[in-house]
């Protein structure tokens, strides 16, 4: 299966030794890389999906094409989410030092 922006897949250890066991993880294909690679492997970049159809992460993942699997719906049923609003800025960090304005 050759993956588009959009799929929900199940990205487990057909897909790639690092997810096997209790890594398996759901994931949203944002784009899918071009450049040239060993045949029948493939960069993915999109989101880590959690159980109730939020995107919880940012990856970019390397993965056999021949492993790749179309994942079920979320488990509440809603659509996973196609847009991610993130903070416009990120909360300064307690113990770094105050930055000028």
């Amino acid at each position: 299966m050759r993956p588009e922006p959009g799929d929900l897949l199940r990205i487990d250890g057909r897909a790639s030794v690092q997810f096997a066991g209790g890594c398996a993880l759901t994931f949203r294909v944002v784009s899918v890389c071009d450049r040239p690679t060993y045949a029948g492997w493939v960069w993915l970049t999109g989101y880590v999906i959690n159980r109730r159809g939020n995107a919880t992460a940012k990856r970019e993942i390397y993965v056999q094409l021949a492993g790749l699997r179309r994942a079920t719906a979320p488990l509440d049923g809603s659509p996973a989410p196609r847009c991610i609003r993130f903070p416009n800025r990120l909360p300064r960090c307690p113990c770094s030092p105050a930055q000028a304005r």
